[in-house]
């Protein structure tokens, strides 16, 4: 993974994961935030993110996911997010001020867009971890709506065939396309696609178990840990937040 911008919350999803056996790469332009955190990762460069040489030199088109944070810099994460995309990375989150900043994100290749003061950070670890995952919101302390991609071992079938309830306890409730917003039901002979994306109901360790097939080799085994870890650190930064406001 890749970390471009440690603002507050480029740093919330950077600990959260640390601890996950995977490359993280960061790039921000205070060395004093970089000392901070170069111990930890793979690779720490102290650099500005503006200069598209700069971050086709540091940043490896293999990467999984990249994560855009610059804080109020609305021109440079535009500028970032759109050289990301010309290298092919797949799965780009970009962190939004405004609706009219989000918009321009997504036109410029973000799959993503955070609003960090609308969205609890909880939210965005998962779909860092899982490449299945495209939306992730827990609901209650068990249950979770998430979109799931469809695998590969699915692509052709029925979603009888796939048998996912029984298999896997998820219940799907609808599904699009990948590049489309609008859900549809399934037809019971409806074979499914490489692009389509499943909304699923499920528990939380439902959803891991699922879509943790995915994650980087060495990671499987910490994810549950993790979600756990994530969601009590999110909740003490708010009311340390709070009391300090």
């Amino acid at each position: 993974f890749a970390i471009i911008g440690l603002s507050r919350f480029g740093q919330r999803i950077l600990e959260e994961l640390i601890d996950v056996n995977c490359e993280i790469l960061i790039i921000d332009k205070s060395r004093e935030i970089i000392e901070i955190y170069k111990d930890k990762v793979a690779s720490a460069y102290v650099a500005d993110a503006i200069n598209e040489e700069i971050i086709n030199k540091l940043v490896p088109q293999t990467i999984d996911a990249a994560v855009v944070d610059l804080g109020d810099k609305l021109e440079v994460s535009i500028l970032v997010t759109n050289y990301l995309k010309k290298m092919g990375i797949k799965k780009i989150i970009a962190k939004a001020e405004t609706d009219e900043h989000a918009e321009i994100l997504r036109l410029v290749g973000a799959t993503q867009i955070i609003f960090p003061n609308r969205e609890a950070a909880k939210r965005i670890a998962p779909l860092l971890i899982s490449s299945l995952l495209f939306s992730y919101l827990p609901i209650s302390r068990e249950l979770v709506i998430a979109e799931i991609k469809v695998p590969e071992e699915l692509i052709g079938k029925t979603l009888i065939e796939a048998n996912l309830r029984q298999k896997h306890r998820l219940n799907v409730v609808a599904f699009r396309k990948e590049n489309e917003s609008d859900y549809s039901y399934f037809a019971p002979d409806y074979r499914l696609e490489d692009d389509d994306i499943f909304l699923v109901a499920a528990k939380e360790t439902d959803i891991e178990s699922y879509t943790g097939t995915e994650v980087a080799e060495g990671g499987k085994q910490k994810i549950s840990n993790l979600f756990k870890r994530f969601f009590t650190r999110f909740k003490e930064g708010e009311k340390g937040g709070n009391n300090n406001s």
